[in-house]
C-alpha cells in the first residue's frame, strides 16, 4: 500500500465555469490563478509550474512555462454555488443537495430564544428597519456570513481575549441545533473585542452580519470549526477508508469540515505549520490518505489582497518542493482547489471556477487527465488506489496515470 495525498489550495480556481453567466453573473471573467500571476508578475512558483499549472492555464510568461513532465487536468464543481464546506464534501465523494437558502433574520428569534434557554445573554443589534444580528454574552455575534454565498452560512464570530474557543464552540453547536443552512462557521481571534466585531457589521439587502476580514478576527491566532448539516460520511472516502482500517489524516480546514473517526487530525491555519505537520506525518507513515487544506490563500481572496495571495502561493510552492522528495514510487499527490476566490473580480466572495488537478507520482509523466465532471472523481480515484468500495459519486482517473 502507498500514500494518497490531497492538497487543496483553498480557492485557487483556474477559470469561470461555463454555467457562470446563468447562475453567478458576478463571477463572469474570474480566473484566480491567472489574475494572481498577472497581478504579481514576479511570483515564484516553480513547483506548481513543474506540476503543470501553466499547461492548464494555457499561457506562458517570461518566468513561468509549460511543463512536458506534468500530469494535469481540471474539474467542474457539481455542488451548488462555490462553497468550501460543500466543496470538501464533493471532493470526499458526495455531491451535497442544494442547501436551504435563508437569511439569518428569518430564524433570529428562534435562535435567540434557544440561546436564552441555554443560559446565554442575548441582545439584538441593528436599526429599526433593517435586519439584525445577535450579540451573545457581550463577546460574540451571530449573523449571516457575508463572504460566501449569501443565505447558506451563518457565522458565530468571537473575541478570544474575552471567551475561550471551547465556549465559542459550544455556542456554535447551540446555534447549529436549531438552524438548517449548510454551515454554522464558529470562529474567533485574539487582539480584538466586541467593538471591533460590531464596527465591521454590514447589511446587504435582507442579510446582516460581521465582515470577518474587516473585523480583524483573522489576524491573530484565528481558530475555527465548521459545523455542517445533512452530510452522510458513510459514503465518503475518509469513512470508507476508516472502516477498511486504512489510515486517514486531515490537516488544516479539512480537519474541521470533513467527518472521520480518525484521531489523526491537525487543525490550523498557518500555511508553513500545516505543511510541516504534513511532511512530518508523511515521513512517519508510508500508507494512507493525507488530506490538507491551505486556507490562507482563501483568506487573501476574501480580503481582495492579490499580493498576500501570491505570497501564500509562494510559501505553499516551497513546501511542496520539500514534500516531493519524501514520496515513493506508487504514491500519488494531487494539488487542487475547492472553488475560486478571484481577488480582482470586484467582490470579496468565492467565485465559481474550474479547479486544477495537478498530479505528481514518481516516474509518471505527461499524462492528461482531462476535464472531470465533478471533484468527486478525486475520491473515486483514491478508492480505486486503495482497492476499497467506491464513494457515492465520482469516476476514477487512475487509469489515466498508467
Amino acid at each position: 500500500m502507498s500514500r494518497f495525498i490531497i492538497n487543496v489550495l483553498d480557492s485557487f480556481g483556474v477559470g469561470a465555469m461555463r454555467d457562470v453567466p446563468v447562475v453567478r453573473p458576478a463571477d463572469i471573467g474570474s480566473n484566480t490563478a491567472k489574475h494572481i500571476i498577472e497581478g504579481v508578475p514576479s511570483i515564484t512558483i516553480p513547483t506548481l509550474e513543474k506540476l503543470g499549472l501553466m499547461n492548464l492555464l494555457g499561457f506562458e510568461t517570461d518566468t513561468l512555462n509549460y511543463s512536458e513532465q506534468a500530469n494535469y487536468g481540471k474539474a467542474n464543481l457539481t455542488h451548488h454555488g462555490a462553497d468550501s464546506f460543500l466543496g470538501h464534501q464533493e471532493i470526499s465523494g458526495t455531491t451535497p443537495k442544494e442547501p436551504l437558502n435563508q437569511a439569518f433574520n428569518e430564524v433570529i428569534d428562534e435562535v435567540a430564544q434557544h440561546l436564552k434557554e441555554k443560559g446565554h445573554q442575548v441582545r439584538y443589534v441593528g436599526e429599526k428597519d433593517e435586519p439584525k444580528i445577535l450579540v451573545v454574552n457581550e463577546v460574540a455575534t451571530v449573523g449571516d456570513n457575508l463572504e460566501t454565498d449569501l443565505g447558506q452560512v451563518f457565522n458565530v464570530s468571537s473575541a478570544l481575549d474575552d471567551i475561550s474557543f471551547e465556549e465559542v464552540t459550544a455556542l456554535g453547536k447551540a446555534v447549529r441545533e436549531v438552524v438548517k443552512v449548510s454551515r454554522v462557521i464558529t470562529f474567533g481571534g485574539h487582539g480584538i473585542h466586541l467593538e471591533n466585531l460590531l464596527a465591521a457589521r454590514k447589511v446587504i439587502g435582507k442579510f446582516a452580519g460581521v465582515d470577518a476580514p474587516e473585523s480583524g478576527v483573522y489576524d491573530d491566532d484565528y481558530h475555527v470549526i465548521h459545523l455542517g448539516y445533512g452530510i452522510d460520511p458513510n459514503v465518503q472516502i475518509p469513512t470508507i477508508l476508516d472502516k477498511a482500517g486504512i489510515s486517514v489524516e486531515l490537516f488544516g480546514k479539512a480537519a474541521d469540515i470533513i467527518q472521520t473517526s480518525s484521531t489523526y487530525l491537525f487543525p490550523g491555519v498557518d500555511t508553513e505549520e500545516l505543511y510541516d505537520q504534513l511532511i512530518s506525518e508523511v515521513k512517519k507513515n508510508e500508507n494512507g490518505l493525507f488530506f490538507l487544506n491551505i486556507q490562507e490563500t482563501d483568506l487573501a481572496g476574501h480580503a481582495e489582497d492579490t499580493a498576500r495571495y501570491a505570497d501564500r502561493l509562494e510559501v505553499s510552492d516551497k513546501k511542496l518542493a520539500e514534500l516531493l522528495p519524501y514520496l515513493n514510487e506508487g504514491d500519488i499527490l494531487i494539488v487542487m482547489a475547492d472553488h475560486g476566490n478571484d481577488p480582482t473580480i470586484g467582490h470579496s466572495q468565492h467565485t465559481r471556477e474550474f479547479v486544477p488537478l495537478l498530479v505528481y507520482s514518481k516516474g509518471i509523466e505527461g499524462k492528461v487527465i482531462g476535464e472531470r465532471e465533478t471533484m468527486a472523481d478525486v475520491a473515486a480515484t483514491a478508492a480505486d488506489f486503495f482497492h476499497v468500495e467506491m464513494p457515492q459519486h465520482g469516476h476514477s482517473f487512475l487509469d489515466k496515470l498508467k
